[in-house]
């Protein structure tokens, strides 16, 4: 699966893998794709080094990236306290009601809430990129669009290669504008937050968009056939996430998502902005009912809605309540059936790729 892109950053396969899991971003490198790890989790700098410190031990001589979600215009002056002051108190006692409803228990005293949607907010990411630049990271990517000019040529200046999610051709064009090297087009059957343009209409429209720039394939790929059709596409790569969240190196905390993962089918996610705020595509669940349900209060905007739910998906992931137990995972969930190391997925996504590419050769009459 060699690409020019993949050559230039010096992978086997031009698969790149983005994960929050440093072990699955580290397995990914090692077998000879780009592993990408997320950062939105890390709130603390020390928290990041030391998972940077982790893969570079991990990963060899093999190359890795990092993903940011770092809004493109920059606020300041506003604190987190200052958000949390915007939350009003009917959507508050909401969340109080539906826990209650289905039994959910309270954290331990003093104990905090260990999911937090901060890493939005400008300084955090500023943060985290003044950790990663002290490492040998090759690529920079940002969830939100393009990052600010400032921090594309601060990457630059470090020779990393920075990308931008887009979900459609405007974005991508707007990201090639800002000066990244790398656009993803991210179809709607992806996890997380995305746009409406499904994956096969996106990639080629993208792709003209911005040539001869690079153009990542993202959006329900989890096979070597699929990745075939996004080369013919014009893709110069994948972008794959959801597919690592049932490998053996992934640490769900959780046996029971991990089950309800394997258990899935394809049509099982719904895009919904209980999460974050932004629409973003995730297990449906009883949950994300209650938010979209035109008779409760609706879901506020980004970041609002991130800090509102913040204890409550903690709460619901540490007691595992089975109803409303979510995360967010592309459709590409009705093939993830078994538990595979990350090698195995790479392996199953070679071998189908051969065998694609053979066929396309057959109907060509050059078998």
């Amino acid at each position: 699966m060699q690409t020019e892109l993949s050559r230039k950053l010096g992978i086997e396969h031009a698969i790149f893998g983005f994960t929050p899991f440093p072990a699955v971003a580290a397995a990914i490198s090692r077998a000879g794709g780009f592993g990408v790890l997320g950062a939105v989790r890390y709130t603390a700098p020390d928290e990041l080094a030391r998972d940077l410190d982790w893969m570079q031990e991990h990963v060899g001589d093999k190359p890795y990236g990092l993903d940011v979600v770092m809004p493109a215009k920059k606020v300041e002056g506003v604190s987190e306290a200052d958000v949390e002051a915007m939350i009003p108190e009917g959507h508050r006692q909401f969340v109080k009601d539906t826990l209650g409803k289905y039994g959910v228990p309270e954290l331990a005293e003093g104990e905090a809430s260990g999911w937090r949607i901060t890493g939005w907010m400008e300084q955090v990411a500023r943060n985290q990129l003044d950790v990663a630049f002290d490492y040998p990271i090759k690529l920079l990517a940002n969830a939100l669009g393009s990052p600010p000019a400032d921090v594309i040529q601060r990457a630059h200046d470090h020779d990393v290669l920075v990308a931008a999610l887009a979900g459609s051709a405007r974005h991508a064009r707007k990201h090639a504008e800002a000066g990244i090297d790398i656009v993803v087009a991210q179809g709607y059957e992806a996890g997380g937050h995305t746009g409406e343009i499904a994956s096969m209409v996106l990639t080629p429209e993208a792709v003209e968009a911005v040539a001869p720039l690079p153009v990542l394939a993202a959006g329900g790929i989890g096979s070597g056939d699929q990745i075939a059709a996004a080369f013919a596409l014009g893709a110069q790569g994948v972008w794959l996430g959801s597919l690592w969240l049932t490998t053996t190196e992934a640490d769900m905390h959780s046996r029971a998502l991990t089950e309800k993962l394997l258990a899935a089918g394809s049509g099982d996610t719904v895009r919904s902005r209980a999460l974050t705020g932004k629409p973003a595509r995730q297990l449906r669940t009883e949950w994300t009912d209650a938010w979209d349900d035109p008779d409760g209060p609706g879901t506020l905007p980004m970041p609002l809605q991130g800090l509102l739910v913040a204890e409550a998906v903690s709460r619901i992931q540490k007691y595992e309540v089975q109803a409303l137990l979510g995360t967010p995972v592309g459709q590409i969930v009705g093939r993830m059936n078994s538990e595979r190391s990350v090698q195995a997925v790479f392996d199953d996504l070679t071998r189908s790729f051969e065998r694609a590419i053979d066929r396309v050769n057959r109907i060509a009459g050059r078998d």
